[in-house]
């Protein structure tokens, strides 16, 4: 199961752009028992890896802004590079402890990758990209404190929970800056590719990786980027995101509940 979920992260990058690497670390907590921490560092891995060779993919397309990518990309690498270099490595296993119930790094990062699910779950259920789509064309103009703002929160994210953050990124790239959506998916490749890469630079030496596994993983993931690119021009993006929303959204409800319930 762990292996096909692997395959479908990949399917859902190359469908709509996002969304499969908000799965990578329940994957790996959960049906290869992966501690989550370490988890985050591998999802960052295989993320950047299988988002990078989507961005390819579609730069031969000429659907990638490179310079966009750097310049919205400057706040959120250095932020992900900062956040797992020199922040997490600080965190204590045990954060603190209310009425007897210790709260450790694992636990909290469990219950906010929970919380960060619904979230995205929302916003593709919402099929919030409506409104999105009639703005593609139009001359937004970029407003750079708002871009840098957007920037930290996508690198913490990426940088805390290992998650690309494409949800975040195609919004703001459509809105503020003024691409098409197909540019937009694009280019939020990219620079989940390069945030995601560098923040996993940030934890060596700091995890020992079972680097057959993370190959192989990944491997299967990035042939699953070429099938939901195949698949794309096939199938309807938008149906697909919403029910991919709903599926994401039970998949938050069912973490949340397992550790806030059934943690041992």
């Amino acid at each position: 199961m762990g292996y096909i979920a692997a395959l479908f992260i990949g399917i859902s990058l190359g469908l709509i752009g996002g969304g499969g690497s908000i799965l990578t670390v329940p994957v790996l907590v959960y049906l290869f028992t992966v501690n989550p921490l370490l988890a985050t560092s591998y999802s960052l891995f295989i993320v950047g890896a299988t988002s990078f060779v989507g961005a390819i993919n579609n730069y031969r397309k000429k659907l990638v802004k490179i310079k966009i990518a750097l310049l919205f990309g400057a706040s959120s690498i250095t932020t992900v590079f900062i956040t797992r270099k020199f922040l997490l490595p600080f965190i204590p296993d045990k954060l603190f402890t209310i009425r007897g119930f210790t709260v450790s790094h694992s636990f909290f990062t469990m219950v906010l990758f929970a919380a960060l699910m619904l979230l995205a779950a929302s916003a593709m259920i919402r099929n919030g990209n409506n409104h999105i789509h009639k703005k593609t064309g139009e001359q937004a103009k970029a407003n750079l404190p708002k871009l840098l703002a957007y920037g930290v929160a996508v690198g913490l994210v990426t940088g805390l929970l290992g998650a690309g953050g494409g949800f975040l990124l195609i919004p703001t790239l459509v809105l503020f800056v003024g691409l098409s959506m197909k540019e937009a998916v694009g280019t939020s490749l990219l620079i989940i590719a390069l945030n995601s890469l560098l923040g996993f630079m940030g934890d060596i030496g700091h995890f020992i990786f079972d680097w057959p596994f993370l190959i192989t993983i990944t491997a299967i993931a990035i042939a699953g980027i070429f099938m939901g690119d195949f698949l794309s021009k096939k199938i309807n993006g938008e149906k697909l995101k919403k029910a991919f929303g709903w599926f994401v959204l039970i998949m938050g409800l069912s973490i949340l509940i397992k550790e806030l319930f059934f943690n041992s």
